[in-house]
C-alpha cells in the first residue's frame, strides 16, 4: 500500500507541476549536456529558459518525470556512495539492463523506472 500512496502523492504534485528551474537543477546534479537535457525534457534549453525566467510550470508530465529522476538521483547516490560515482554508472552499459547506457533511458518515464530498477537490484546484491 505505501507504494501506491507514494504514487498518488507523485502524480498529485505532478499535476501542481514544478517551476521550470528545476530541470536546470537536475541538468547540473546529473552533470548534463544540452541535447540531454533537452532529449529529456523535450524542449530546448532556449524555452526552458523562458519559461523559467517568466516563473512557469514545467506540465504534468515534465514534473513527474523531474520528480522520479530526482528521487533517481537520491537512490543512485545512496548505492553508488557519491554523486561522482553514480554519474560515472549512468554512462556506462549496465549488464542488467541488457547493456544500454542507462543515461539515455531517462528520457521515458518507463526507463527511469529501469534504472530505478536496476539500481533497487543493485542495492541488494543482486549484480545480474
Amino acid at each position: 500500500m505505501t507504494g501506491v500512496l507514494a504514487t498518488f502523492a507523485l502524480v498529485m504534485a505532478a499535476r501542481k507541476g514544478l517551476p521550470a528551474a528545476t530541470a536546470f537543477e537536475v541538468a547540473e546534479a546529473f552533470e548534463l549536456q544540452t541535447p540531454q537535457l533537452e532529449a529529456i525534457y523535450e524542449l530546448s534549453t532556449k524555452t526552458l529558459r523562458s519559461y523559467t525566467q517568466s516563473k512557469k510550470l514545467l506540465n504534468a508530465a515534465g514534473s513527474e518525470k523531474t520528480l522520479k529522476i530526482i528521487a533517481l538521483y537520491q537512490l543512485g547516490v545512496e548505492v553508488s556512495g557519491d554523486a561522482p560515482a553514480f554519474r560515472h554508472w549512468l554512462g556506462k552499459p549496465a549488464h542488467g539492463l541488457a547493456g544500454e547506457v542507462p543515461l539515455p533511458l531517462l528520457e521515458t518515464s518507463g526507463g527511469i523506472d529501469l534504472v530505478a530498477e536496476e539500481l533497487s537490484r543493485i542495492a541488494y546484491g543482486d549484480l545480474a
